[in-house]
């Protein structure tokens, strides 16, 4: 990639250059260095081979003056030769066996270069040195052979005629000279070379390159948009073809620019066009969704209207109707007021899917994220819902897993609302059989659980073809079954719509006349708060368990829990099986299980609970087939419980665990007897609806002392002034002044102040219930008016306990409560544990803060944050909030400094307060269990 850039750097003129004379200038230099060299080694070889002709002659002439040591003559015959070769030869010299100087032709400095610096035997012939500007010749000097003959070519090993050598100091300066005139010339040639590609090649770029550069031109003007412009002159070869094509190129391009002007001419007019229709169906829109948004108001509006005006008389109807029953009644009376109640009951049911599937189309159903104990959240949705189970003589079977967990955080009310439709459109549907609810964990990851619920029927089944109509509004699988079985068909729609808002899934498998399958997914979070009590089952281990349930679904059911614990069970299904295991006296159990089913007769079932007894002492019976009142009269003294069925795990396990407490045989009071006593209270109602004051007056006295019952705002607002109340139950929509505004003016302006203000209202919209708390108010108490939701709520504000030690917004008990689910001990539990883990929290915090640690400090809030959120602490949650939204945006601790020790300071007044709380009400929540208003 670099080496393609770097080649883009360069012109063509210069790639043309490099080309044409790098090959030209190596090719020449090469040449040049060849023969140069060549030229150099044949004068070298010349003079060594003139001094070869001159040295060795000379070593047969001398070896007479050197064997007759004849000094005159050898000198005089080396003199004769340098004078014949005086421009080549320096000096001869001669050297005698002992490679002593025997002669010389003239003196020489340097005669030493001249001598033999080996022994005279590794001279076997003429040898070459070369010194400096010189050529050093050495030959051996041989004695003559008896024939007359040189030993010249002597063996090596044949020493005894070698009398000495001859050495000839050649100068080299001429042949030197002529080397230097031979690299000259070779320089010169190539230099002509070089100089001639040039001219060439100048040439070439002037009639190739400069044609292209004058086409890049044009192209770049072409590009520009100046589409006339043309390359003109005539051109070598594919030069021209090449001009051609840019300038046919160029002629098209002005072509295609004036066919998309007119394009564009004309698509910008149909744009504007365009533009201005779209401005007016925006307009349109506009306009469409003002009408929507204020179709949507009026609805909301209509939907609050219609919750109240519906609400209002049906819990007059409602109300008076079970006041009604408190009343001395005969039998056709009493059955007749129970259907008026159910009647009202069921349609108020109708009116609350109405109003849930409007919120949930408009988006504005709102999901509350609490902790609560899935098991018992389950058992008491069950519990309301058995009847109609029992009604039918339909078996109720409750399958929970032993790994889904009990403390869960979500919303415990919808959860309640989907099985309550699930289950109550599986019961509706079922004429007979059975209608199991099984729990399953299909997978957790982190702090959420992923549950897996079906309710399987025996029902009548779905047909194939009405399927796809089943999660329609207003729509049932087939038109009969709504005048069959009743409904508005809108259960299914919001138990779906609420699933998914939830995050899960829903689906089912049906078959005609066989029954359905319906299962849906629900994620939910662990609670970081332990719910409800544990339990130690482990107590349960090894004991022995008679269980009788001739019914297979529960009899598995109750003998996978008891096994589950570890117990030895007995499980019989036939009554002749019951009455051979009791017929044995020797037999004994710690506990026995028998389920009222397979008895049609009540006294046949005495007698088998009083036989039953001799065996344990803990005898529980299963009742969902009896009537209460049969159960009251009859059963329950013969035996130490009795639990409904479907019984919950910990239901079951309390019972098997703690032995139970003695059981008041007397008879059951009259409905009609009053069952508590009044507390001494002055309580205020306010309504405009004398059908409704009347009702929630007649509640009320039964309830506390002394009532005080007005019609309207005005009324209210000068009764307060007037008299000190300890409690107000005040009507929302009234004519003139209305709830919310009373309240006001009372908070302002009475010496009732501080007096508890509870809402009764028909709106059922999650927005009036805001406006109503944000207004002052205390309480929500919906209408039709629930009497155990009405005692609940004057308890809870009776034993309100009274905080003066500290300041609201560092510990709001009423908060706390609200965040508990109104559970009191739910919110003492995780209030304790929030205060025994401040210390820890306030190490951590102090170690981060001190080693500038910005990951712990941001997990150590992160924790804080989250157990702030469930215990009524109002500024330590704020606080919280603030440095954990700034440490995740990388702010620097020095910087939060300031947050963190407020958030110190006010940890160490959570830790008082907490301290006071616990201390005042762990003693008041353990009175009220002992006298039963908790």
């Amino acid at each position: 990639m670099n080496s393609a850039n770097n080649m883009t750097k360069y012109s063509l003129r210069s790639w043309v250059l490099v080309l044409a004379l790098a090959p030209t200038i190596l090719v020449g230099i090469l040449l040049g260095s060849y023969f140069t060299i060549n030229r150099f080694y044949e004068l070298e070889d010349t003079l060594v081979e003139q001094g070869s002709n001159i040295i060795e002659p000379l070593a047969i002439a001398s070896e007479y003056g050197l064997a007759s040591n004849n000094r005159e003559a050898s000198k005089r015959l080396l003199a004769a030769a340098q004078l014949n070769k005086s421009t080549l030869v320096k000096s001869i010299a001669i050297f005698d066996a002992d490679n002593q100087l025997f002669v010389t032709s003239h003196y020489h400095k340097d005669f030493e270069v001249m001598r033999y610096k080996d022994t005279l035997a590794s001279l076997r012939g003429t040898e070459i040195e070369h010194v400096g500007d010189s050529l050093v010749l050495r030959t051996p000097i041989f004695a003559l052979n008896p024939g007359g003959e040189p030993q010249v070519n002597a063996g090596p090993l044949d020493n005894s005629n070698r009398i000495g050598y001859i050495s000839i100091l050649i100068n080299k300066e001429k042949a030197l000279l002529e080397q230097h005139r031979a690299a000259v010339a070779a320089f010169i040639i190539v230099l002509i070379g070089v100089q001639l590609n040039l001219l060439f090649t100048f040439r070439l770029v002037k009639n190739v390159t400069q044609p292209i550069t004058e086409m890049v031109r044009v192209v770049a003007k072409i590009r520009e948009g100046k589409l006339d412009t043309r390359l003109t002159g005539n051109l070598i070869g594919e030069l021209d073809l090449l001009k051609r094509g840019i300038n046919a190129m160029a002629g098209s391009l002005s072509e295609y620019h004036d066919e998309m002007q007119q394009n564009i001419d004309q698509a910008t007019s149909d744009l504007r066009e365009t533009l201005e229709q779209i401005e007016i169906q925006n307009v349109e829109l506009d306009l469409a969704k003002k009408r929507a948004l204020e179709a949507s108001r009026i609805k909301s509006e209509f939907l609050a209207n219609m919750s109240h005006e519906l609400r209002t008389p049906l819990n007059g109807v409602i109300g008076f109707a079970r006041q009604l029953i408190k009343t001395p009644l005969h039998s056709s009376q009493l059955d007749y007021i129970r259907t008026i109640e159910r009647s009202a009951t069921n349609l108020l049911s109708i009116i609350n899917d109405i109003l849930d599937f409007s919120k949930l189309e408009a988006g504005k159903m709102v999901l509350e994220n609490m902790p609560f104990a899935f098991r018992d959240t389950l058992a008491d949705t069950l519990r309301l819902i058995g009847g109609s189970a029992q009604e039918k003589s339909l078996e109720l079977v409750v399958d929970i897993d032993p790994d889904v967990p009990e403390s869960l955080s979500g919303d415990a009310i919808r959860v309640s609302q989907i099985i309550t439709n699930l289950v109550g459109n599986a019961i509706k549907f079922t004429d007979q059989g059975s209608v199991l609810l099984k729990v399953q964990r299909v997978g957790s990851a982190d702090d959420r659980v992923l549950l897996r619920c079906e309710v399987t029927d025996t029902g009548i089944g779905i047909a194939e073809t009405q399927q796809d109509l089943l999660f329609q509004a207003f729509g049932q699988a087939d038109s009969s079954i709504s005048r069959r079985f009743g409904g508005t068909g809108l259960g299914l729609i919001i138990t779906k719509r609420l699933i998914n808002q939830m995050g899960g899934q829903i689906g089912f498998s049906s078959t005609p006349e066989k029954g359905s399958t319906f299962w849906f997914t629900l994620p939910l979070e662990h609670s970081h708060f332990q719910i409800g009590d544990s339990l130690p089952v482990e107590k349960l281990a090894g004991k022995k368990a008679l269980l009788f349930e001739p019914r297979s679904l529960s009899h598995n059911l109750l003998l996978r829990r008891l096994t589950h614990w570890h117990m030895k069970v007995t499980g019989l299904h036939l009554r002749q099986d019951l009455a051979g295991a009791l017929a044995d006296e020797a037999s004994h159990f710690d506990v026995i299980l028998i389920s009222c089913h397979g008895f049609t007769d009540p006294d046949e079932l005495v007698f088998t609970l009083k036989l039953a007894r001799r065996h344990t002492d803990s005898l529980i019976l299963l009742n969902d087939s009896f009537e209460q009142q049969i159960v009251q009269s009859k059963l329950r003294s013969n035996a130490d419980t009795v639990l409904p069925m479907p019984v919950s795990d910990h239901v079951l396990a309390r019972n098997l665990i703690y032995r139970p407490l003695e059981i008041d045989a007397s008879p059951a009071q009259a409905v009609n007897q009053p069952t508590a006593e009044r507390h001494s209270l002055t309580v205020l109602a306010v309504d405009d609806n004398l059908a409704n004051l009347k009702l929630i007056d007649t509640l009320l006295k039964e309830l506390v002392t002394n009532v005080i019952a007005v019609g309207s705002g005005e009324e209210a607002i000068t009764q307060a002034q007037k008299r000190n109340f300890d409690l107000i139950f005040m009507d929302i929509q009234m004519p003139g002044i209305d709830g919310i505004t009373a309240t006001r003016s009372i908070r302002q302006e009475s010496i009732n102040r501080n007096t508890p203000i509870i809402a009764v209202t028909a709106h059922a919209i999650a927005e009036e219930r805001e406006l109503i708390l944000g207004s002052g108010m205390d309480g929500y108490l919906p209408k039709p008016i629930d009497e155990a939701a009405l005692k609940g709520v004057i308890n809870r504000w009776l034993s309100r306990p009274k905080f003066t030690h500290f300041d609201l917004h560092t510990l709001n008990w009423d908060l706390c409560l609200t965040q508990a689910n109104q559970k009191p001990d739910l919110a003492l539990e995780m209030l304790k544990m929030l205060l025994d883990s401040l210390p820890q929290t306030v190490a951590q915090i102090h170690q981060a803060l001190d080693a500038k640690d910005q990951e712990k400090m941001l997990g150590t809030v992160h924790k804080l944050h989250g157990a702030s959120c469930y215990c009524g602490v109002p500024a330590t949650q704020k606080l919280c909030q603030e440095i954990e939204s700034a440490l995740k945006r990388e702010t620097a601790i020095e910087d939060m400094e300031p947050e963190i020790l407020e958030l110190l300071d006010e940890l160490t007044k959570v830790e008082s307060a907490a301290k006071q709380v616990l201390s005042q009400l762990s003693v008041e929540l353990s009175d009220d269990k002992k006298t039963g208003l908790l």
